[in-house]
Order: structure tokens, then sequence, then C-alpha cells
């Protein structure tokens, strides 16, 4: 079964940093792209960032910060996928969810069949 664990989450001072780690098993890793959705309180889900072997896409159409300010990455040996946060601001406050199930990257959470469960990220002024 494909499996995402999402972890890392918790409270963050504006200006600071967080890395959030997306634990995947049940498929091989470059088979589908992984992607980080985020949701705050009372919003939609929006897309963050993907990755698929060496493409790494930022989704800015809420936040044109996103590219400057996350970094996504991969370690092979761990079937892990990383968000980094830098800069945390408190519009960074959500839940933030990891999803796979595409071989194709997009920002659009209906493309992933499968989801894991989310870490709260809250970031304090």
């Amino acid at each position: 079964d494909v499996q995402l664990q999402a972890s890392g989450g918790g409270l963050v001072q504006a200006g600071g940093s967080v890395r959030l780690s997306c634990a995947v098993s049940g498929f091989a890793f470059d088979d589908y792209s992984i992607a980080w959705f985020r949701q705050a309180p009372g919003k939609g889900r929006e897309g963050v960032s993907c990755i698929h072997g060496d493409k790494k896409y930022y989704y800015d159409e809420y936040d044109d910060s996103v590219k400057d300010r996350f970094t996504i990455s991969t370690d092979y040996a761990k079937n892990t996928v990383y968000l980094e946060m830098t800069s945390a601001k408190p519009e960074d406050t959500a839940v933030y969810s990891c999803a796979t199930g595409e071989e194709r990257c997009s920002g659009w959470a209906r493309t992933y069949r499968f989801w894991g469960q989310g870490t709260l990220v809250t970031v304090s002024s």
C-alpha cells in the first residue's frame, strides 16, 4: 500500500525556519511525483512545491515568495522528501500535507490519489 507520513511541524517564530519530512513507502520512489500542499485555517488547500527526480517546482499562485523561501529535496536512502521553509511568516500557518500518485508534478490537489496526514506549522509573530 502507498503510504505517506508527514512530520516536523510545530511552533516557529516569525523569521525562523522549519524542515518538514514526508516519509513514503509502497512504491518506487521515482515512479511518482511527490508534492507538498498546505491548508490554512478557513482556506482551501494550496500547492507549495513538488519534486520528481531532479525536477523541482514551486507554486507561487498564492504567495509569490514561495520560490525564495521554500526548498524541496529528496533523500533516496530514507525514502523521504523534505520541505524546508525559511523566513517564516504568520501567514504560513497551516497544515502541511504531502501527496503522491501522479507521475507529473501539479499544484492541484485533485491530481493526487494518495495523501498522508498533515503536520501543523504555527508561525508566531
